[in-house]
């Protein structure tokens, strides 16, 4: 059994951060891929940030430059340091780990930049 716990999120002002954590606890030998993805009402969800095992990352293009995403493997958590956040980043944070061919999910945070 697998759990994801999340936390980080809130409200924020434009042009202000927040950082996300997700911390992976149970039955597994080492996580492939750490990331996280966001739903916005109304829209799919869809991934923002990704880290490897090895610590290769990808970005969506809307938040390149902005976003950093980083793990520490022995304490099997990633971390999403948001800066630079529009009202465009509003959505439900959710936390994803890949491995053994299986994804798992944390239970989504709520990130809100709102004046």
């Amino acid at each position: 059994q697998v759990q994801l716990v999340e936390s980080g999120g809130g409200l924020v002002q434009p042009g202000g951060s927040l950082r996300l954590s997700c911390a992976a606890s149970g039955s597994f030998f080492s996580i492939d891929v750490m990331g996280w993805y966001r739903q916005a009402p109304g829209k799919l969800r869809e991934p923002v940030a990704q880290i490897t095992s090895g610590g290769t990352t990808y970005y969506a293009d809307s938040v390149k430059g902005r976003f950093t995403i980083s793990r520490d493997n022995a304490k099997n958590t990633v971390y999403l340091q948001m800066t630079s956040l529009k009202p465009d980043d509003t959505a439900v944070y959710y936390c994803n780990i890949k491995f053994s061919g299986r994804n798992y999910w944390g239970q989504g945070t709520q990130v809100t930049v709102s004046s």
